[in-house]
């Protein structure tokens, strides 16, 4: 038994209409133009703050704005997070062939821990976790290895590996010393090469032979 940790945004769930939407509900209030789904896909994965703050940066709006903004974009995507967004093809297949092979699973993200419990639910995905560590679970939020230490402390399993998509996410497998998987298809802003993995697939069905292949 081991334990394979994943990732939410960009790696489990293409979520970035959603939150799109809630993003630009909050643009709108601010009398400023929306966001495209690509300016939003460059802004995903450093959790909310880091989102308004981006956000911010794009449309040239004051600092003072950060925390009201925040607070909007809260309340915002806690009311629909789970109207746009879907798993990608194949994530449940693996993730019961994963636990099938005998691996404990768990999720960290950097999404706050309401929503991220929210869209778990409604997609019927929280069967499949036995650790869940939010954005605001910790002080701390990815890169820092903090909440990756915490996800597997939870699962009481040997470490085998890391799931996620993005340049945070290779950050935070590097500075845990775990090994990390590439899920291509997902948010990142690098090219692949760019990026410190063990293994690298762009299809959820691969995954299970390719983590049987590193055991």
């Amino acid at each position: 038994m081991a334990a394979i940790v994943f990732d939410l945004d960009g790696t489990l769930i293409d979520s970035a209409p959603d939150i799109r939407a809630a993003l630009n509900r909050v643009l709108e209030d601010e009398g400023v133009p929306l966001l495209s789904l690509t300016e939003t896909v460059r802004s995903i994965g450093h959790g909310v703050p880091a989102l308004i703050a981006q956000a911010r940066a794009l449309r040239d709006l004051p600092e003072a704005r950060q925390d009201a903004m925040v607070a909007a974009m809260v309340q915002h995507y806690g009311a629909a997070s789970a109207v746009l967004t879907r798993p990608y093809p194949g994530v449940a297949a693996a993730l019961e062939a994963l636990a099938a092979a005998g691996h404990v699973l768990g999720l960290c993200t950097n999404k706050p821990i309401a929503p991220t419990r929210a869209i778990l639910d409604a997609l019927d995905l929280a069967r499949h976790f036995q650790a869940v560590i939010g954005g605001d679970s910790l002080p701390q939020r990815k890169p820092d290895p903090a909440p990756l230490h915490a996800a597997y402390a939870a699962l009481a399993a040997p470490v085998l590996l890391y799931v996620g998509d993005s340049e945070v996410d290779a950050e935070t497998a590097q500075a845990a010393g775990v090994d990390f998987a590439l899920f291509t298809p997902g948010y990142r802003k690098s090219a692949v090469e760019a990026l410190v993995h063990r293994l690298a697939f762009d299809d959820f069905a691969a995954l299970p032979g390719l983590v049987a292949a590193l055991r």
